[in-house]
């Protein structure tokens, strides 16, 4: 298990008294991507809250490698409407990011604002470094934010839903992105998301790959149902269940 970054042993998460998630035992690695699925209400936020250590679990323990630290990991919370209305230019969002790195620092560091130049070329922002945040589109102020997390990440990525409400177009390049940044930087990506056949797609191994590993899929219902493969969870009983009835109500 050393080379296990982060997960849940026997693990369970709720608030008050109140359980959410229980039987939660998975894992992830160095270079992994996993994609938590589910019904609204079935505790993926709520997961990466207890992996985040925002909510304590009640039961078990959440396993965090040692040498994982605070500024190891990067979150993309879901977008509100503050958010949308952040008054600061994309280059000063984005650099936010390594506030978490910065220790005891007063200010940020010549290599603070090229790490941020570079994520910005690498998510093809580089041209709108000095745009206002709130005039961007949609998709560009998701990966904006990407990049601000980014830029908060040495090793791990948690995601909650980063392509809601985006065009299927924008999704598609968004999650080219996210391959990107899991197969060049060997970033270990946690995602929820409700486009299962974009999960899918993001999880399925990529035989061009230098190293030929696929993404595992986590699907919650209260509960854990599934963790494994892409591959296996098409097979699985929930994987089934869960694919049709998504496909069942698509127009």
């Amino acid at each position: 298990m050393n080379s296990v970054l982060l997960g849940c042993e026997a693990c369970s998460f709720g608030y008050d008294g109140r359980p959410v998630l229980s039987c939660l035992d998975f894992f992830v690695e160095e270079g992994d991507r996993l994609c938590v699925v589910g019904e609204n209400g079935s505790g993926k936020s709520t997961l990466l809250k207890g992996l985040l250590s925002l909510v304590p679990p009640s039961g078990g323990r959440v396993i965090k490698n040692p040498c994982l630290t605070a500024g190891d990991i990067g979150y993309l919370p879901q977008e509100t409407p503050l958010q949308k209305d952040f008054p600061a230019t994309v280059f000063e969002v984005v650099l936010s990011g390594r506030q978490n790195r910065r220790g005891f620092a007063p200010f940020y560091t010549k290599a603070d604002r090229a790490a941020v130049e570079e994520t910005l070329l690498m998510l093809g922002l580089g041209e709108m470094k000095q745009s206002c945040f709130r005039e961007l589109s949609g998709g560009q102020r998701r990966r904006t934010l990407l990049a601000r997390s980014l830029c908060a990440a040495g090793k791990i990525l948690l995601l909650d839903e980063p392509a809601s409400g985006l065009d299927p177009i924008i999704q598609a390049g968004l999650y080219e992105v996210l391959k990107r940044i899991n197969a060049e930087l060997r970033i270990t990506i946690i995602m929820v998301s409700h486009d299962i056949e974009g999960v899918l797609r993001f999880t399925a191994e990529d035989k061009s790959a230098s190293v030929n590993r696929g993404g595992k899929v986590l699907h919650l219902a209260g509960k854990q149902l599934f963790f494994g493969s892409a591959e296996n969870y098409r097979e699985s009983e929930a994987g089934k269940m869960f694919l049709g009835a998504h496909r069942h109500c698509e127009p």
